[in-house]
């Protein structure tokens, strides 16, 4: 039996021509233009041609088909004259939204949840994160077999001597959904306590994780590569990254740190996708400190901070845990805006504005990263045999050695560490 994933995604053809639809149902923090301009971006990035963007104020929404008769007489003229056999509505559909607009407009209607899926289904690269689309997309698609499938009426016949009218082709596929996500849930598990196990290991080293996080598109891989000297995707790309990646750099005073680059976030992030992608989120949970990385050459960059924070929140990530803000794209800003902005970002010790195109800012970034990590460490006199090579790599290694004094065979070391890893030191 193919599911409704696969079934979705053959109907799903890159080069389709489609509508672009805004519902303005009031209470949005963007302006129209700006979901509709970033909709038309999700759409574009797995290859859909965008013929027209249409914005429509609906004050009662309706239960059957959302927008009103008129409304959907004009979207569906303007697809006829467009030839556009895909509609991408920026919001929430019911099942029986969706399958009254696509009977009413004859042509398929995708909502943002159902889209984005569409998107990580085919940006996911490695076995952990497919089998985190897929069990986000059933999940979505369980509800939605009343519009997926055309033998929904045929009844299967009873099993064994009972006979009986047997369950019904749609209980049937429910049945099989369910089951497979059961299995997906059970390989996920796998998965999440295998990087709780190398978390674990990483924590008894102990080296420091830094995380990036912040709104798709952000520039958070551009800066990650800048970091690190990778070569991870870094486009102008909605979603250009998925699977976490992990690289170790080293820090002023540290001489290893653990840097993530993770999935970026986006406004109305599907429930689904946020329980799926827990195992590569808790990389976020566990992280020593965030590092936000914001597009302050973005209109909306505001609205993406709020929605990010909430990503944060319903992950679990603390609201102690230390955060640095990372305002990117600065090579885009002059005049009087670049200006303005370096004003506001001096008056606060928790932001750094940097281009990570072209590494201005960078370097603040890194000693300011450096700073917050060893903010409680103490500066303490070590004295070690001159033979003592192992003790003194270790004392390089977990400290910032600011001085040595050598005095016949003995050396006296000057350094500042965080006090665990001096009572380690002093114990081992």
């Amino acid at each position: 039996m193919s599911t409704g994933f696969e079934r979705d995604r053959d109907e799903f053809s890159r080069g389709a021509r489609a509508i672009v639809v805004y519902p303005d149902l009031g209470g949005s923090s963007r302006d129209a233009d700006a979901r509709l301009e970033e909709t038309a971006g999700l759409a574009e990035a797995i290859g859909v041609v965008v013929v027209d963007r249409m914005a429509f104020r609906i004050r009662t929404p309706r239960a059957a088909t959302l927008m009103g008769s008129g409304q959907i007489e004009e979207l569906a003229a303007r697809a006829r004259m467009e030839d556009a056999g895909l509609i991408v509505v920026d919001g929430s559909l019911s099942p029986i939204q969706q399958r009254n607009l696509e009977t009413a407009l004859e042509a398929k209607v995708i909502d943002r949840t159902g889209l984005i899926l569409e998107i990580f289904g085919e940006r996911a690269a490695t076995a952990e994160g497919r089998l985190q689309v897929e069990l986000a997309h059933l999940d979505y698609q369980s509800g939605r077999l009343v519009r997926s499938w055309t033998h929904l009426e045929r009844q299967r016949g009873g099993f064994g001597f009972l006979g009986g009218p047997g369950e019904t082709q749609i209980e049937a596929d429910r049945r099989l959904i369910r089951d497979r996500m059961a299995r997906l849930r059970r390989e996920l598990e796998q998965v999440t306590r295998t990087r709780g196990l190398h978390r674990e290991r990483r924590q008894r080293a102990p080296w420091p994780v830094i995380a990036l996080v912040g709104y798709t598109n952000a520039g958070k891989s551009t800066l990650f590569n800048r970091l690190t000297g990778s070569h991870v995707m870094a486009e102008d790309l909605l979603f250009a990254t998925l699977d976490p990646t992990l690289r170790q750099i080293a820090l002023p005073g540290i001489d290893k740190a653990i840097l993530s680059d993770t999935v970026g976030f986006v406004s109305e992030l599907p429930t689904q996708l946020v329980a799926a992608f827990k195992a590569t989120l808790e990389e976020v949970v566990s992280a020593d400190l965030l590092i936000h990385v914001r597009d302050v050459a973005h209109p909306d960059t505001a609205a993406q901070k709020a929605d990010v924070e909430g990503v944060l929140t319903d992950v679990g990530v603390a609201e102690t845990t230390p955060r640095i803000e990372a305002w990117n794209k600065l090579d885009l800003l002059s005049g009087d805006a670049r200006e303005e902005l370096l004003v506001e970002a001096a008056r606060r010790d928790d932001v750094i504005p940097l281009s990570a195109l072209t590494g201005e800012g960078v370097d603040a970034l890194i000693r300011h990263i450096a700073e917050r990590l060893t903010a409680g460490h103490q500066r303490y006199s070590v004295t070690l045999d001159a033979g003592d090579g192992a003790g003194a790599a270790w004392l390089h290694a977990h400290g910032e050695v600011l001085a040595q004094d050598v005095d016949g065979a003995s050396i006296t070391y000057e350094v500042r560490m965080a006090p665990s890893d001096y009572e380690r030191f002093a114990t081992r």
